[in-house]
């Protein structure tokens, strides 16, 4: 074989490597459903038709699982977790298939930035999951305004919390923040304290488990709206929202939580 002479420095050959690794990487991407080592033709994957198939859960296992799974990875993921895990269990494919780390990015009201509760978060994308697009908004609804009006921590995590008997808080909002804020004002913990700590795990729990009776409602034909926004937030959404005489905000919390009322 003859050998030019012909100079081939290293950074050209570095160069000329990587553009044919890339363009392998980017032909098997865009082939792998086409053929097998062997020559025979391969079937690409398909994801589950949604919604995806559910199976009545028991709620007081989903709430211990929740209060454990705040403390594997805090609010979103523990109650996602705390659903899917089980379903997974009773169901399994494709539950089998699902990558509940993905919600780890609610902690503290996503990232730590206190907007909405990663207990909702987590509970809300299970009940979307498996309640498909004619019902999860009213199963949603009906649990954002559960968590607005409920007095939390539940005391039915005693038996297995770290720390029992704590003090309780109504949020009157679904944001981590003013959420976390009411708490530590009822309690006279610090925000960063193991008190604090606890009470999100049985908060999570809580609301994973309320997430549950209301799907094992939808799965009984026995779910009906109950929740309806207070005389307040009508007021307010009567000038405000869609159609109002002002129409420059939309929404369904508590408004005079942060806004002094003015229309007296």
């Amino acid at each position: 074989m003859e050998v030019t002479n012909e100079k081939f420095s290293r950074r050209k050959f570095l160069t000329s490597t990587g553009t044919l690794a890339a363009g392998l990487a980017i032909g098997g991407g865009l082939f792998a459903g086409g053929c097998s080592s062997n020559g025979g033709s391969t079937k690409t994957a398909t994801a589950p038709k949604w919604p995806w198939p559910y199976q009545k859960l028991d709620p007081e296992v989903v709430r211990k699982k929740g209060y454990e799974g705040w403390y594997e990875a805090a609010c979103s993921y523990g109650a996602f977790n705390a659903i899917i895990s089980e379903l997974r269990d009773k169901i399994g494919d494709p539950y089998t298939t699902f990558p509940v780390d993905m919600f780890r990015f609610g902690e503290g009201g996503v990232a730590g930035w206190s907007s909405l509760c990663g207990t909702l978060l987590g509970s809300s994308a299970a009940i979307n999951l498996v309640s498909g697009k004619e019902s999860y908004s009213q199963l949603i609804n009906e649990l954002m305004g559960y968590y607005s009006e409920t007095t939390f921590p539940t005391n039915k995590h005693d038996e297995y919390a770290k720390i029992q008997g704590q003090a309780q808080s109504v949020s009157g909002s679904p944001l981590c923040h003013v959420s976390v804020t009411n708490w530590c004002k009822a309690s006279g913990k610090k925000s960063f304290s193991p008190d604090r700590d606890d009470r999100c795990a049985k908060l999570t729990g809580d609301v994973a488990a309320y997430a549950v009776e209301l799907l094992n409602k939808q799965a009984d034909g026995k779910f009906t709206s109950a929740f309806t926004l207070s005389s307040v937030v009508q007021t307010c959404r009567s000038c405000h929202d869609k159609g109002g005489q002002l129409e420059n905000t939309r929404g369904m919390m508590d408004c005079v939580q942060c806004h002094e009322p003015h229309n007296q």
